[in-house]
């Protein structure tokens, strides 16, 4: 097997295309079907196949493969950073996972103070839900991720535990109360905005004995604020401490009890065999944020 092989392979499953994965590394197509044929032919193993309605596909074997694959690659990269570090600059590609409002309210800060110091850093982003974050740590195809716990399988570094507030509309008979009790909030319609909230609000109606009514679900929070704004039901979010900027004329802000909060964590598969860069960015997020 060759670093390019592996390396080839790595970009198929991430392309889902011959081609497009020949054309980043400056390859044929015939090439490329000829460097995966032979590594099939060395590991006596199918890796891919090719089906006709979702295109080129791993197979059990090439999935668990591919998981090592990148763990090689990732080796390649640590020795190039650790070279890299002993001449006195740093150097190293960040494959970070993030769900929408981390990015908005961590990355830009940490991107600058890194790229600051250390230019020759890359960032690779990868956006999505947290389930998603956490099969692409499974999967290797990030290197840090942020996750909202529960966590069970990686190393997380704790960053900051922020409380939650119920957004609803200035004439909903629940606004004039200074607080509002979850148990008022029994069968109420909520709309659930996902990113990191879900687990922390499906905690506090349990632990309220209240009865949750999610009768819309929806991934962005300025979706949620308008929907509140056009009395389509409540939403338990943050404060304005990640993405909330500027709410409605008629969206209020009550203090719920008992309060609900949700932590946010940098993961990582493991720490002691995270590259230099990546223990870079998770010290810098730690300097920036940590609480």
């Amino acid at each position: 097997m060759t670093h390019s092989q592996l390396k080839l392979l790595v970009k198929i499953a991430d392309t889902g295309s011959f081609t497009r994965a020949g054309q980043e590394m400056n390859m044929t197509q015939p090439a490329v079907s000829r460097a995966i044929s032979t590594l099939e032919a060395e590991l006596g193993v199918t890796l891919l196949i090719r089906d006709r309605r979702k295109g080129i596909v791993l197979t059990e074997v090439g999935k668990r493969i591919l998981v090592l694959f990148r763990d090689i690659l990732k080796g390649f990269d640590k020795v190039d950073q650790e070279v890299a570090a002993e001449k006195g600059f740093e150097v190293g590609l960040i494959r970070i996972g993030s769900f929408p409002a981390a990015s908005a309210h961590f990355l830009p800060k940490i991107f600058r103070v890194i790229g600051e110091k250390y230019p020759r850093v890359r960032f690779e982003l990868h956006e999505g839900s947290i389930d998603e974050i956490k099969e692409w740590l499974v999967a290797r195809t990030i290197d840090v991720g942020w996750i909202i716990p529960p966590n069970h399988e990686f190393e997380a570094i704790p960053l900051l535990k922020e409380n939650m507030f119920l957004f609803l509309r200035e004439d909903h008979p629940l606004q004039s109360l200074s607080s509002i009790h979850v148990k008022h909030l029994d069968n109420e319609p909520m709309i659930i905005c996902k990113g990191g909230y879900e687990t922390p609000i499906y905690e506090l109606f349990e632990r309220g004995g209240a009865r949750l009514q999610a009768k819309f679900v929806v991934h962005n929070v300025n979706t949620a604020l308008n929907m509140i704004q056009e009395g389509l039901g409540m939403a338990i979010m943050s404060n304005v401490s990640l993405s909330l900027s500027t709410l409605p004329p008629n969206v209020r802000i009550r203090s719920l009890e008992p309060q609900p909060y949700r932590e946010i964590s940098l993961a990582v598969p493991s720490i002691e065999e995270s590259s230099l860069a990546v223990k870079l960015f998770i010290q810098t997020a730690k300097d920036l944020f940590s609480n």
